[in-house]
């Protein structure tokens, strides 16, 4: 975050709130949102649905930007709503960012969750208006399906209680920086991908200073480079303190050893001197996906077991 201005935090919330569904870039299955809403009731939790969050076209849209403005400005204004949850990614949240009401946003902060394409919608809010972001479960990919949720840092991040993730989270040390010692800073970042995209655009990611999280999903080694060269060209990288990238799933090429998707990072980031860590499993994972506060003070330690640690609260408590 710029020093000179303070994180406009939401309200601390917990079981028993109402969670709104929406659908900010494609349309989601149906049937995989009905499970992951009953999943969200199952938690305690009082999910509603967005007007248009099963919305069909045009093309691969949840509805056309006015409507998936519409109902991300109608879940922000509506004061009973204490949640909002993206039903899924895909693609369109960027189409969104020259329309949103930054004014109306501001006044009725709330936490946001999503990843993939809701990184445009997500950075660019923590950019203008300095709302975290919620880098954690979607209701089709993670609600849906059985252990697709980390609820201790959900619940933790909801709460304002600090929390950390470590090993067993799927985060490990790649290579140690110059200085071993743990590194401070804002924790930034989201889809890699759609960080690139942004590039070159009024709304281009921020990243210095901050400890830079990184992710994607079925990119080849040689795709993962060519994005980490480019965010290198455009300066993206200069006063980074810090990089961890995510599970990277899929991330590999037919035929080509496991190992090369490693190797291309650090070949890509040779001259990067702090340290890199891998395995975060936040975003595009596995399983159990962990929520990460986008726009908070994080530290992350060096070692056999490195550890992210959530040095302030997301939320007002």
């Amino acid at each position: 975050m710029d020093p000179l201005h303070t994180l406009l935090k939401p309200l601390a919330a917990a079981v028993g709130v109402k969670a709104m569904a929406l659908s900010p870039a494609s349309t989601p299955d149906a049937g995989r949102v009905r499970r992951g809403m009953e999943a969200l009731g199952t938690l305690g939790f009082l999910p509603v649905e967005a007007a248009h969050m099963l919305t069909r076209g045009p093309l691969y849209f949840a509805g056309t930007v006015e409507q998936r403005l519409l109902d991300l400005h109608a879940a922000f204004a509506d004061d009973t709503v204490r949640l909002i949850f993206s039903t899924r990614g895909g693609y369109g949240s960027n189409h969104l960012l020259d329309g949103l009401d930054m004014d109306l946003l501001a006044a009725h902060p709330k936490p946001m969750f999503g990843y993939s394409d809701l990184t445009a919608l997500q950075l660019t809010l923590l950019d203008t208006i300095h709302l975290p972001a919620f880098h954690g479960p979607m209701i089709s990919p993670d609600f849906a399906r059985e252990d697709g949720v980390h609820l201790p840092s959900l619940l933790a991040a909801l709460a304002g209680e600090p929390y950390t993730v470590g090993a067993g989270e799927g985060l490990r040390l790649l290579r140690a920086g110059r200085e071993t010692r743990p590194v401070r800073g804002t924790l930034y970042g989201g889809c890699l991908s759609i960080l690139v995209a942004l590039l070159g655009t009024a709304f281009e990611p921020r990243t210095e200073g901050k400890i830079l999280f990184l992710e994607d999903v079925g990119v080849k080694p040689y795709q993962l480079h060519r994005m980490l060269w480019q965010m290198k060209q455009a300066e993206k990288l200069d006063g980074v303190k810090a990089i961890i990238f995510g599970e990277m799933l899929d991330c590999v090429s037919a035929g080509a050893r496991p190992e090369l998707v490693e190797e291309a990072i650090l070949s890509a980031l040779e001259e990067f001197e702090g340290p890199i860590a891998i395995g975060l499993r936040s975003g595009h994972v596995s399983r159990a996906n962990v929520t990460l506060t986008l726009g908070v003070e994080a530290e992350l330690s060096q070692g056999d077991a490195p550890e992210l640690r959530m040095l302030e609260a997301a939320v007002a408590r």
